[in-house]
C-alpha cells in the first residue's frame, strides 16, 4: 500500500490483479469500448479507430472486423516509416505480400517492416476480427498501388471523400489518368470489395 501513497508505480504483478487500478487511472490512463466508436468508411464491415480515442501520440491501433471478401485497406500498399502489425483473434487473415499469399490464424501476429508492401482479405468464411497497430504514427509516403483498367497495370492512386446521397464514400483514383478504380461505404458490402 506504501507505494499507492507516495505515487510510485506498483510491481508489474500487483498491476494485473486490478488492486492498483486507481492508482493508473490517476496517471492518465485512457479506456474506451470498441463499439461506441464510430465505424469508418473502409473496405471492411468494422473498422474503428482507436488512436485518437486513446490519446496516442506514438502508437496507431484500428480494430477490424472483416466479413468474407473484405480488406484491411483499400490497396497493395506500404509505409515509408511506419511498421505494422497484426493481431488476428480470430477467423484467418490472408496477407497479400511480396513473396505470396501469408495466412494467419487466430491467435497469430504477422510484422510488416518499413517499405514493405501487404493488403490483407478475409478470404475464408468466417468473420475476421484483428487489431492493427503501427509504429511511429505518422507512415511518411505512402504508395497505394490498385489496378486500372483505362491502363492497364497496377497504379499509384489517391482516395478522396464524396457525398453521394447524403452518405460519405471513399473513392479511388488512378494517379496517372484519373481513372475511378475504387468506391467504399459504411459497413459490409456486398461479394468482394474493389
Amino acid at each position: 500500500m506504501e507505494s499507492r501513497r507516495t505515487g510510485e508505480w506498483p510491481s508489474p504483478i500487483a498491476s494485473f490483479t486490478g488492486i492498483y487500478a486507481t492508482t493508473v487511472e490517476r496517471r492518465g490512463m485512457q479506456k474506451v469500448h470498441v463499439e461506441e466508436l464510430e465505424n469508418s468508411v473502409q473496405p471492411a464491415a468494422v473498422m474503428r479507430h482507436l488512436t485518437e480515442p486513446l490519446g496516442l501520440t506514438d502508437l496507431a491501433i484500428n480494430y477490424y472486423e472483416l466479413e468474407p471478401g473484405d480488406s484491411f485497406a483499400f490497396a497493395y500498399h506500404n509505409h515509408e516509416i511506419q511498421e505494422e502489425v497484426f493481431y488476428v483473434q480470430s477467423g484467418t487473415a490472408t496477407f497479400d505480400t511480396e513473396d505470396g499469399p501469408v495466412e494467419v490464424g487466430p491467435g497469430e501476429i504477422i510484422r510488416f517492416g518499413r517499405g514493405e508492401f501487404q493488403r490483407g482479405w478475409n478470404r475464408g468464411e468466417e468473420r475476421v476480427v484483428a487489431l492493427a497497430l503501427g509504429a511511429p504514427l505518422d507512415y511518411g509516403r505512402q504508395v497505394k498501388l490498385r489496378y486500372c483498367a483505362t491502363c492497364e497495370e497496377m497504379t499509384d492512386s489517391q482516395f478522396d471523400p464524396e457525398e453521394e446521397d447524403g452518405t460519405t464514400v471513399k473513392v479511388a483514383y488512378c494517379k496517372e489518368c484519373g481513372t475511378e478504380n475504387g468506391r467504399w461505404y459504411r459497413g459490409s458490402m456486398p461479394g468482394e470489395v474493389p
